[in-house]
Formats: structure tokens, sequence, C-alpha cells
């Protein structure tokens, strides 16, 4: 896995947090946004056809409230009031409606969102890092312990120590047996 391959399966927020790395930002162009997108489908609404500088712009405001809100949660401090704010502005800016609709023989719901793609993406994703800024694990959020990685992640194991066995724990590993073998 290399850097420039985002880390995913954390919760979604922590995802967006760490498309920006200690040596890149993942996010840097539409089509970036496009192709972390298409990592997250599963979790995510359809990936559109085309995104906009100004969507991708949204996207990113809501990453900077969410990286600094963690920040200061983390650390049992009270998060900037400009950040939460910012994130209850992303999500009024699509809001979620639940339409019904009768498919021939029940009523059915289905949730849609107003707005521009990158204003649902972004609502979605705010609602995302409410979810886990009110969640009180959000205490356990970890920074990898390898020392050129600023990556978060939430262990499911008290003992996990990195972002990714594959990413940063095989490098620190090899680091130390390659010291401990040097002579």
């Amino acid at each position: 896995m290399s850097d420039r391959t985002p880390l995913t399966g954390e919760p979604l927020a922590l995802d967006l947090v760490n498309t920006r790395t200690a040596a890149d930002d993942l996010l840097a162009t539409p089509d970036d946004l496009l192709a972390w997108w298409a990592l997250e489908a599963d979790r995510l609404p359809e990936v559109p056809e085309g995104i906009t500088a100004t969507d991708l712009a949204a996207v990113l405001a809501v990453r900077d409230a969410v990286s600094r809100a963690l920040d200061g949660v983390r650390g049992g401090a009270r998060p900037r009031e400009a950040d939460l704010r910012a994130l209850n502005a992303a999500q009024r800016a699509a809001p979620a409606v639940r339409e019904l609709e009768w498919d021939g023989s029940a009523v059915a719901g289905t949730w849609r969102r107003a707005g521009s793609p990158g204003e649902r993406l972004a609502a979605q994703l705010a609602e995302s890092a409410a979810e886990l800024l009110t969640d009180p694990a959000v205490t356990k959020v970890r920074q990898c312990e390898a020392d050129d990685c600023v990556l978060l992640f939430l262990p499911a194991h008290p003992r996990r120590r990195w972002c990714s066995a594959a990413r940063c724990g095989n490098r620190v590993r090899v680091a130390r047996h390659y010291r401990r073998h040097k002579g």
C-alpha cells in the first residue's frame, strides 16, 4: 500500500481526515475526490459524473473542520466554535429528506438530498463527523505511532499502534529488525 493510497475502513470522518498525509494531500483535485469517493462507494451515495472545484472546496472545508475539532476533542479540550458551526452549516446546506412513494403494495421511503454533488457529500461527511464527535469512543482515536505518519485510527484492539499493519506497522518492524541485526 503506497502513501498515495488513501487509508479506508475507519469511521468515515476519520477516512476523510486521513486524506491529508504527512507527505501529500490526497484530495488535491476534483479527480482525486472522485477517486476517493469511489473507494468509499459502499458508505456514500452514488459517485456522480463530474465534480467541480466548488464541490471539492465544500468537502475540504468539512475535512478541515473535522480535523481541528478532532484534535481538540481527542485531548479532552473544547473544539473551536467556528469548526462546529462549519460542520452544522455543511449539514444544513444539503439536508436529507425521506421521500415517500407508493411502490404498488406499500409505502417506501428513500433518503434524498438537495444541492450539488459536493454539497451532498459534504453534508453526509459532516453528519459522519457529528456521529464521531458525539460518540464517547472519540477519546480513543489515536495517531499512528510511526514517526513519519499523521494518520488517525479508532482502535478495535487496545494494543493497536499503527494506522495499518501493511502501511506503517510492517515498515516499523522491518526497521527495528534491521537495527537489531545491523551489528
